[in-house]
């Protein structure tokens, strides 16, 4: 049968119950036949007797009478027989030689028919001589009503039976369906988590309730065994959310509909969201601050790719919001039994590796740009005294070499800050020993002197006369007092002045380097030490590497424990400062290599 272009099957219950109406039926319809044959059988044996009886009865009666030739009484006899029984259609007499002597006709209300049974009988005297015989034709009615009510009365009460048998069966199948329906409800509600629902086991056979009795009993402990493990299992949920939530990237976990089901607090900083504003949403919907659906793309390409090699090779991607940029990562989520139930996005923010990258491709470009310029002087001078050296007069020669001399030194300043961050990166180790920082600062102040002289700059330094010797690393230290004045010399405007002081505050040696340039904004200020970080504007337009600053920070705070500092005002010059910790042979150094 078709149904809501939907075929429906028969149940093997239905089956069965079908297969036994349908034995039973055949089966007390073959009983009903064989009886009404074996009673039909014996009918007409019994009627079959009963005509013999009757034909051997006139046999007898009338043996006598035959010797009579008028016959008359024979003729009367057998008439008022033949109209006193509906049965005996006619009575026939034959001599001994098969002579007719007399065959009644139907009278009255009796109409000749053909017999049915026809029964015959020989006269006997009382000497035992043979007579004749007697014939009687019966017309079988009796026997016919007497089937026809037989054959309605047997068929009646097998109908009866029949009917009873299948209200049994269909009786006992509602009940036992409708015990199985009250089971399949009460799964259904432990299915649905209605743990303790019980099932009432009222007018329901021994062996239901017995079944009953078991789910019941199952119930109720399903239900004493979520009351025990409840608290715990809310304990472990709330563990699992308080280490999302503490995880210092952003973790959203989305359902199998894509819906928000928790998010932590650094993923609602990330994306800027107001406490559970994406929860039970879909996460496609989300917007960035350009208004675009930043996850929707890529929720639809984690999707058509298979989960085996997601699993494997979770999607990654970039996302922008506010100027942040934060790298996502889609991963597949599975239970213990590795079964699908959604996917997590772990977001983490990339803003200072993408400021980073930035920064050193601005080196790389600044590096090759600084070398470059050096390099090309050099070249350009070496080729010219090479080649025409004999013709330039003295002073010229010296003026040239002099040239050469401050490109290798800037050549020489750059590789070595560039050798100075790569062992920084490494880690390398910086030894320290007893060094007098006067000694330092003096080196310092005449490597630079010839640099003072291209811009007519002068150096002021002021001491004071207390410090002792204590423990540096001697070549550390130069650098990046070097780095200070060269800066100093590079933003200084011609004729200025460039004043170095080193004094004791407490413990600690303090060195300052002041210039008269144009000064540093507040907001360049805080990121000025960091690597490859450049003030580029209309007031510092001098090129460089972005790294020496960040090696005098890195040698200072990392390998010594000291400190620096800048002060500055726009167009009122700078004081950088270095200060050193004092320590002596013995003296507690930690953290210093």
């Amino acid at each position: 049968m078709i149904m809501n272009n939907k075929q429906v099957s028969l149940t093997t219950q239905n089956r069965l119950i079908i297969s036994g109406l349908m034995l039973s039926t055949v089966l007390i319809v073959f009983i009903a036949v064989f009886a009404i044959f074996n009673i039909q059988k014996n009918l007409n044996e019994g009627y079959q007797n009963f005509g013999q009886i009757v034909s051997k009865a006139l046999a007898i009666e009338c043996a006598g009478i035959t010797n009579n030739s008028s016959h008359e009484t024979l003729k009367s006899h057998a008439d008022k027989i033949v109209e006193s029984h509906s049965d005996i259609i006619f009575i026939e007499f034959r001599d001994s030689d098969g002579k007719l002597l007399y065959k009644t006709k139907g009278t009255g209300a009796f109409k000749p028919k053909s017999p049915n049974i026809i029964v015959n009988s020989p006269m006997i005297a009382e000497n035992g001589t043979n007579t004749g015989s007697v014939t009687v034709g019966l017309s079988g009615n009796i026997i016919n009503q007497i089937s026809s009510t037989t054959r309605a009365s047997l068929l009646f009460v097998f109908t009866v039976a029949w009917v009873v048998f299948a209200f049994v069966i269909l009786i006992n199948t509602y009940l036992i369906t409708r015990e199985l329906r009250i089971l399949h409800r009460g799964v259904q509600k432990i299915s649905t988590g209605e743990f303790g629902y019980t099932i009432q086991d009222k007018d329901v056979s021994s062996e239901v309730k017995e079944l009953f009795n078991a789910f019941n009993n199952m119930s109720n402990r399903l239900h004493l065994y979520e009351e025990q493990n409840i608290e715990q299992l809310t304990l472990e949920r709330n563990k699992l959310e308080a280490v999302l939530m503490s995880i210092a990237n952003g973790v959203v976990v989305c359902d199998n509909n894509d819906n928000v089901v928790l998010i932590n607090n650094h993923a609602h900083k990330l994306l800027e969201l107001d406490e559970n504003q994406m929860m039970n949403i879909k996460i496609q919907d989300y917007i960035d601050t350009e208004g675009n659906y930043c996850f929707k793309d890529k929720i639809e390409e984690f999707k058509d790719t298979p989960i085996e090699v997601m699993e494997n090779k979770p999607l990654e991607f970039n996302i922008q919001v506010d100027k942040r940029v934060i790298k996502s990562i889609i991963s597949p989520m599975f239970t213990r039994n590795k079964d699908y139930v959604g996917y997590i996005i772990v977001l983490i923010d990339m803003t200072k590796e993408a400021e980073m990258d930035a920064m050193r491709s601005t080196f790389i470009s600044n590096v090759s740009h600084e070398l470059r310029t050096p390099v090309t002087v050099l070249r350009s001078y070496i080729d010219t005294l090479y080649n025409y050296g004999n013709e330039f007069d003295y002073e010229t020669q010296k003026e040239f070499i002099g040239t050469i001399n401050q490109e290798i030194i800037r050549l020489n300043r750059m590789v070595n800050d560039i050798l100075d961050f790569s062992r920084m990166e490494a880690n390398a180790e910086m030894e320290k020993s007893l060094n007098s920082i006067y000694e330092v600062v003096d080196n310092c102040v005449s490597q630079m002197q010839a640099l003072t002289k291209e811009h007519n700059l002068a150096i002021c330094v002021e001491k004071e006369e207390n410090i002792s010797e204590f423990l540096f690393n001697y070549d550390g230290i130069e650098r990046a007092l070097t780095n200070l004045l060269s800066n100093a010399i590079k933003y200084s405007p011609d004729n200025g002045k460039i004043k170095v002081i080193l004094k004791k505050d407490g413990d600690n040696a303090v060195i300052t380097v002041s210039d008269q340039g144009c000064g540093i904004a507040p907001e360049h200020q805080k990121k000025i030490f960091d690597r490859f970080y450049r003030v580029e504007n209309n007031i510092h337009t001098i090129k460089g590497t972005g790294l020496g600053l960040h090696l005098v920070k890195q040698t200072i705070e990392k390998y010594h424990n000291g400190k620096v500092f800048v002060e500055s005002e726009i167009g009122k010059g700078a004081t950088f400062g270095i200060s050193l910790p004092i320590l002596k042979v013995g003296e507690n150094s930690e953290n210093l290599v």
